[in-house]
């Protein structure tokens, strides 16, 4: 894990025990400093009583405390928390905060910080896997799901590669990350800020807190991104602000993994990092052609009769749902599940490409009145049936895709659980179809 003298005898309280928090607990302890630690489960507490005071931070005196640090799941603009700390004068911050202050104990390393609505798990993976393939110490962390804290420290020379939310964003105020990118805007998650406006602007503040020389790389595809990087830009110098032209890429066909529009332009924000690492264009092209994506985000799980199948469960809204469309010519989309929205107009582009759509879920009904009018339409309820119909409908060189512009938690416990139960059942049902040709 990271430790740093930076916390050495200071008083701190942890609200929230799952993966980022236990790692705060745990660097905090081990750097020397004071934890008062509280979760709601009883089993979280359990893994830091006897090293941390269990409190509620809520029902203490937080006079003398020097950070207040919470999850990001803990909404600040609704939870008591917030007041309750401030009124104390203590800063609300959260392990990515830890991480910024104690970088100046770490070896000489450089810290990239990828954001964005879609995409940034992607990127944030090329990226380490690039900078990995050129020989450069590098870990990854933050909303990937590692918080970066656990991680090991890296000798000089290391690179740090963070996924960061808004909502880690908004806990962090000290992070200068030396290559920051910012890959697209939609909205999402407005119930924890003051309109989509709110929410960009706490993206935009990763860009805030750079310093000279440090660069900042943005997305193309929408009109708020590049509205952000103008006015990043205005207060930069030229050389440290780029957009990227995704079409002055080339060789994507031999990227498997790395499929879509979209994925173009998380190469091209990829690349456009690697060279300023100075990482060379030999290393960067056999990067892109060997990474391996990421479990439920166009996922390759099979391919059998000339079908392809893809699992992309993580594209929870319409807009992450419409790259993927638009990545093949003949789709049979899988789709719906409980609905952010009531309607699909950023997957409107691609419908052409949508051979027959398969609804699933609470929002079957409303996406099946939708598509009815443009397309074919299978009301199937259910993925296992959704699959098995268009495995009866498809035809070589079509591809089967799960991409549900919907969270999961209608049927399932995540969106990890529907990409494996879609996994599960085409394994299945290709096994069925091999048995019953053999049997004929």
């Amino acid at each position: 894990m990271i430790v740093s003298p930076a916390f050495a005898g200071k008083r701190y309280a942890v609200l929230g025990l799952a993966r980022s928090g236990l790692a705060s607990v745990d660097t905090l302890l081990a750097s020397g400093a004071e934890v008062t630690a509280w979760d709601g489960r009883e089993d979280a507490r359990a893994a830091v009583e006897g090293r941390a005071t269990i409190a509620d931070p809520l029902a203490i005196d937080l006079t003398g405390f020097d950070g207040m640090v919470v999850s990001p799941g803990v909404p600040l603009n609704r939870h008591p928390i917030a007041a309750h700390a401030r009124s104390f004068g203590v800063p609300i911050i959260g392990d990515i905060e830890l991480f910024a202050q104690a970088r100046a104990s770490l070896p000489p390393h450089k810290v990239v910080a990828i954001t964005g609505t879609n995409g940034k798990s992607t990127t944030t993976s090329l990226v380490h896997h690039i900078v990995k393939e050129a020989g450069m110490p590098t870990v990854m962390g933050g909303n990937i799901g590692l918080p970066i804290l656990g991680q090991p420290p890296l000798p000089e020379g290391g690179v740090y590669v963070l996924e960061l939310s808004s909502y880690q964003i908004d806990l962090t105020y000290s992070l200068h990350a030396d290559l920051a990118a910012f890959i697209n805007l939609s909205p999402d998650h407005l119930d924890r800020y003051d309109g989509y406006e709110g929410y960009g602007a706490s993206k935009a503040r990763l860009f805030q807190m750079q310093q000279a020389g440090q660069f900042a790389v943005f997305g193309c595809g929408d009109d708020d991104t590049r509205r952000i990087a103008a006015e990043i830009a205005a207060h930069r110098p030229e050389g440290d602000i780029e957009v990227v032209d995704p079409s002055a890429l080339t060789g994507q066909a031999e990227w498997p993994s790395l499929q879509g529009p979209h994925n173009l332009q998380n190469a091209a924000i990829a690349v456009a990092i690697a060279k300023r690492l100075g990482i060379g264009e030999p290393v960067w092209r056999a990067a892109l052609g060997s990474f391996v994506g990421l479990p439920h985000r166009m996922e390759r799980v099979a391919e059998a009769n000339g079908i392809l199948f893809i699992n992309d469960s993580k594209a929870t809204n319409p807009a992450s749902t419409a790259p993927a469309l638009g990545a093949w010519p003949r789709v049979h989309w899988i789709l719906g599940g409980l609905p952010k929205g009531d309607d699909l107009d950023a997957c409107a582009p691609y419908f052409s490409h949508v051979v027959q759509a398969y609804t699933i879920g609470e929002a079957g009904p409303r996406f099946a009145d939708i598509l009815e009018p443009v397309m074919p339409v299978q009301r199937s309820e259910m993925l296992c049936d959704a699959v098995r119909q268009a495995m009866d409908a498809a035809e070589p060189g079509d591809v089967i895709m799960l991409s549900p512009a919907c969270a999961s938690f209608d049927q399932f416990r995540d969106f990890e659980a529907r990409g494996d139960s879609f996994r599960q059942i085409v394994t299945a049902l290709i096994a069925e179809q091999g048995a019953g040709s053999s049997q004929a």
